[in-house]
């Protein structure tokens, strides 16, 4: 048997994938999510492929006949040891539950798990360094945000300010995902500025383990329409082992009357933190009837609408956007 990089924009090669794929109850994706794909060859039948994007594993299926043997282990190792080429060493896997062990037996260790899926990460890093990096504090009542805040608006700082209100400390983990408008130092650096005055505040990143596209594969879930059900279930679970880790006891959120896929993680979130971690959700803000949103903002900006960007968003927000705007108008036209 021999490992060959297929290149899926070749007719031949993306057939043989597919079939492959398609075979072992996978469901393709967006090719743009793929850096790499390797096939493992006995004559020039593909017997088994693996991809990875970033640092995370993707599209692993093994044609019956070699599954239970060493194929896995020479697929799993060959992936790790191209990315370990590109200096990557902290690497991701997403998989049905029936495959978890099969990884553990190569090192990996698991993040967190339902009933459906499981994430599992490798390498020089883990989610309890993450966990150790983090600023911890004092206190009975610690609380938690988490946010894109793509950019900071008025209806952040709202939320922000509640949670402060009724804790001692207030983490807010940032969506560390540079494929937003405005990028993750930019986003901390406003919900810092933003949030300066209330000093129970903690605005930290949220690495890979918040909300980030790690936790949100689905190309192995059969049924479409429970995608968004099951990769939130997971996501929730991720947080509620760093809950525990740093004594949150409540975590709040907006409701999300325009964004169908954040009310079922809502509903996801109620459904598995409690009891240890009470969900609190508040009424978005409003200006009369106007509901904030960062959506309305990008828009604007898109528009270089400088009076509605000013209306929705803090000061020091603003002076960021309107001082940047050619920049971010850039990006905009750039496609992010």
């Amino acid at each position: 048997m021999d490992i060959r990089t297929l290149n899926l924009k070749d007719p031949y090669y993306y057939q043989q994938w597919q079939d492959l794929i398609q075979s072992e109850g996978l469901f393709i994706e967006n090719l743009d999510d793929i850096t790499e794909t390797l096939g493992i060859y006995e004559d020039d039948k593909l017997v088994a492929t693996g991809s990875y994007y970033e640092n995370v594993l993707k599209y692993l299926a093994i044609d019956p006949k070699f599954q239970g043997g060493n194929t896995f282990n020479q697929l799993v190792s060959t992936l790790i040891n191209e990315l370990a080429n590109q200096n990557i060493f902290h690497i991701f896997v997403f998989t049905k539950p029936q495959y978890q062990q099969s990884f553990v037996y190569l090192g990996f260790q698991v993040v967190a798990q339902t009933e459906y899926s499981t994430l599992l990460e490798t390498g020089d890093y883990s989610i309890e360094q993450y966990i150790e990096e983090l600023p911890k504090v004092s206190g009975k009542n610690i609380s938690a945000i988490v946010m894109n805040a793509n950019p900071f608006t008025l209806g952040h700082r709202y939320l922000i300010e509640q949670a402060s209100k009724v804790s001692d400390t207030v983490y807010v983990f940032v969506v560390a995902q540079d494929s937003s408008l405005f990028k993750t130092s930019e986003r901390m650096a406003l919900i810092k500025a933003g949030t300066k005055d209330l000093k129970n505040v903690q605005v930290v990143n949220g690495g890979q383990y918040m909300v980030s596209f790690v936790t949100f594969p689905s190309y192995f879930i059969k049924s479409r329409s429970d995608v968004a059900i099951y990769q939130t279930q997971l996501d929730a679970q991720v947080f509620k082992r760093i809950a525990k880790a740093l004594k949150i006891s409540k975590r709040f959120v907006g409701d999300e009357p325009y964004s169908p896929t954040t009310e079922i993680y809502n509903q996801s979130m109620q459904k598995i933190l409690p009891p240890e971690v009470e969900l609190e959700i508040l009424n978005r803000k409003a200006i009369d009837t106007d509901i904030i949103s960062a959506t309305k903002v990008r828009r604007a900006i898109s528009d270089s609408d400088l009076a509605t960007i000013q209306k929705y968003v803090p000061e020091t927000t603003f002076t960021f956007i309107k001082d940047n705007l050619q920049t971010l108008l850039r990006r905009i036209n750039d496609g992010n």
